[in-house]
């Protein structure tokens, strides 16, 4: 009897410590729901994560040949002058990267460097260039053989201002000279129309075609002055726009009673059957003959 006690014991025992762990099981579960979703069972430990795959190996990067190409024109000149610093290049300093020399000496530069030989560079690669020509070391030029001194031919003379006034003078003796035939036959052939006109009276083709001498005249005749000696003077002549043209100064002499005058017309006309363009000027009128003369394009052979 004795021995039923301490079995008896510890079956009332085993029931309070189911109890006990129930309840600390509950308490576990009501602070982390998550853990009792296996009806109060520890939650199976997880696997470890896998560990990440590989990143794939990105290509390199395409060599940037644009930059240098659009560079500013002084850059692209000081690449071509770092190239012939390195005897690569004689060719112009432009700034064309791409002629086909320059193309040529960036090739040999980049074989020379064990890099690809391809013509055109990279930003980092013109400034290795560029560097590598500042340390190149500045050659002397060799100065030219001697050469024995050629004579320098003398310039003749230039000539003073009276030789070039008289060259001019010649020239224009000869041109006169050229046209004195045909001046001359104008102004006579015009006088012998005043003359006619004046003989009869104020009647004939000079008054016809000159309206100012016909005027001239009449005035003159109504003072009671009569026309006498007729001496031309030819003023100008030379070639026109619609032709020969021709401007004669005519000197009368006209008498009232005892009293001579003398008086002084400037006929100016184009030649021709009839005359063209005439027309007739006070001899003081100078603006009036110049101005006639530019309206018909007078190229001068006279003056």
């Amino acid at each position: 009897m004795r021995l039923a006690i301490p079995f008896l014991g510890l079956a009332l025992l085993a029931p309070a410590v189911a109890v006990a762990q129930s309840a600390g099981e509950v308490e576990r579960c009501f602070q982390n729901p998550a853990a009792c979703a296996g009806g109060g069972a520890a939650p199976p430990a997880q696997a470890p994560a896998p560990p990440p795959a590989p990143l794939a190996a990105r290509p390199a990067p395409a060599p940037d040949y644009t930059t240098v190409l659009n560079s500013s024109e002084p850059d692209r000149r000081k690449i071509q002058e770092s190239l012939r610093t390195l005897d690569k290049y004689n060719g112009p300093i432009d700034g064309n990267l791409q002629s086909e020399a320059t193309m040529k000496a960036i090739s040999d530069w980049q074989k020379a460097r064990n890099t690809p030989a391809v013509g055109k560079l990279t930003p980092q690669e013109a400034a290795q260039l560029n560097a590598e020509a500042s340390r190149a070391p500045i050659r002397r030029l060799e100065s030219p053989p001697p050469q024995t001194a050629q004579p320098v031919p003398l310039s003749p003379p230039k000539p003073s201002n009276a030789d070039a006034l008289k060259a001019l003078q010649d020239r224009l003796a000869e041109r006169r000279k050229a046209a004195e035939p045909k001046a001359n036959a104008a102004a006579q052939a015009l006088v012998r129309d005043l003359k006619a006109y004046v003989a009869a009276d104020g009647k004939g083709v000079a008054g016809e075609q000159f309206a100012d001498f016909a005027k001239w005249y009449a005035d003159n005749k109504s003072a009671g002055r009569t026309v006498g000696e007729i001496a031309p003077a030819i003023d100008d002549y030379g070639d026109a726009k619609a032709g020969a043209a021709t401007t004669t100064e005519i000197r009368f002499e006209t008498k009232q009673g005892d009293r001579t005058y003398a008086q002084c017309l400037v006929f100016a006309w184009i030649e021709g059957t009839p005359r063209r363009n005439p027309q007739a000027f006070g001899c003081n009128d100078v603006a009036a003959v110049e101005k006639w003369k530019t309206d018909q394009a007078l190229k001068s052979a006279w003056r």
